[in-house]
């Protein structure tokens, strides 16, 4: 039987569990000749199994051309994860800032596609790192969205202007729990507290390795006896959530609702990620049977995803070849 649980008063009772994922058939030919730029030209040598799991993930660039020729005739949606996907994996997550060409390579693509950031940031700071007012933004992995201020359909679904935030009855207990958590791991040397306004972050990169079984066990303690809050964890950071039914998945099904794309038979959404959170939208993506997950990943890793990028610097490549092939079918039927 599905878990039900209560989210600002009502029900949220659908599940992602996929259904039998579309076959998703690959070219022999890898050569896409876009001049080494493609994910699976340059294989890291040092890394056992990646070429073997590169041949179940094929680079989303060297498929470039299979991509665009589904996406004809077709509105292609895209949603991007922002931590190692727009920007490197960074020490210090105040520091994870995108590039400039990245950032102007999201730009032209929201230019032509609908475009989201799905991230676990607060939606002000993801906001304040993209700087882009073309896009939508879905902070706290999906807790807290909002559209861009020109959007057609800048509402929730009853109808109210602004952000979306179905864990907004949790804020008191988050902002208590943020300060007890900051006074638990104060004495843990590198570990530090990122507040994402729905989700709680605890990131110990730059915590020695000795003392990562204790700070674990410091937050699973202060977690343990609140049964509406959920402990995850991601690269290098532990998470504490609401526990509700909601998650970047449940985001990307909102935000195509949003855009009047929920039953739409002609709709391709692309969603590029790299971690454990994102693997919930892929989820949605494969039951649709219909568009494109992608993992950003150098290494092999259990995911869902039909395709692969192999780091930041492959994401850009690939979203400057989206905007430019746009650009071109557009000129082409004028």
């Amino acid at each position: 039987m599905m878990m039900r649980r209560l989210t600002m008063g009502f029900q949220i009772t659908h599940s992602n569990r996929p259904k039998k994922v579309k076959p998703f058939s690959c070219p022999t030919n890898y050569n896409d000749n876009n001049d080494g730029t493609n994910g699976g030209s340059l294989i890291p040598d040092d890394v056992p199994g990646y070429a073997s799991w590169l041949a179940k993930h094929p680079s989303a660039l060297n498929m470039f051309d299979s991509i665009t020729k589904e996406a004809k005739g077709k509105k292609m949606v895209v949603f991007l994860d922002y931590d190692g996907t727009l920007s490197p994996i960074v020490d210090d997550p105040d520091k994870a800032f995108m590039s400039a060409e990245m950032r102007k390579a999201v730009s032209e693509v929201a230019k032509h596609f609908p475009t989201s950031i799905i991230s676990g940031r607060s939606r002000e700071k993801v906001t304040e790192f993209v700087q882009l007012s073309n896009v939508y933004y879905a902070g706290s992995h999906g807790l807290d969205i909002m559209a861009p201020p020109r959007a057609v359909k800048a509402c929730d679904k009853k109808g109210n202007e602004g952000a979306f935030q179905p864990a907004k009855l949790f804020l008191p207990e988050i902002q208590k729990m943020s300060k007890e958590l900051e006074d638990t791991i104060r004495e843990i040397q590198g570990a530090r507290i990122e507040d994402n306004k729905f989700c709680i972050s605890v990131h110990y990169r730059q915590v020695p390795s000795k003392d990562h079984e204790l700070l674990k066990e410091k937050v699973k303690y202060l977690v343990r006896d609140r049964s509406n809050f959920c402990l995850t964890e991601g690269k290098m950071v532990l998470e504490v959530r609401p526990a509700i039914e909601w998650n970047k998945g449940d985001a990307l099904n909102y935000l195509l609702d949003t855009l009047g794309f929920s039953n739409a038979k002609d709709v391709l959404p692309l969603y590029i990620g790299d971690d454990r959170t994102d693997e919930d939208a892929f989820k949605v993506i494969a039951s649709r049977r219909e568009g494109f997950p992608i993992i950003v990943s150098s290494i092999p890793k259990d995911t869902i995803a039909w395709l692969s990028l192999r780091d930041p610097s492959k994401v850009l490549a690939f979203l400057l070849r989206l905007a430019k092939w746009k650009k071109s079918e557009i000129h082409f039927f004028k």
